[in-house]
């Protein structure tokens, strides 16, 4: 068994409150959690506008897998327009 663990330091280009910030994370969350096979939580940053850190795990049983699924995520936020990938870590645990 394989758990990957992601965390995302996003800059959010278009908020001008946290409102419009939880709106932006919350559909960049809700498309995650429907297109690949995580879940997903803002983790941190939640008091910044501009910035937000969001968490990603996933369960499986080989680890380029789960590394692939982390680039698609990724790969996804930048398509998405309104956000742009800062600091990156990943974690993989193998039991």
């Amino acid at each position: 068994m394989v758990v990957g663990i992601l965390r995302l330091d996003v800059v959010l280009y278009s908020p001008g409150s946290l409102k419009e910030k939880r709106g932006i994370v919350r559909r960049i969350l809700d498309r995650c959690r429907v297109r690949f096979p995580v879940s997903c939580a803002e983790t941190g940053l939640q008091d910044q506008w501009q910035r937000a850190e969001l968490g990603f795990a996933m369960v499986g049983y080989d680890r380029d897998i789960v590394l692939k699924v982390f680039e698609q995520i990724e790969d996804e936020l930048a398509s998405f327009g309104d956000a742009e990938v800062g600091e990156r870590h990943t974690e993989i645990l193998q039991y």
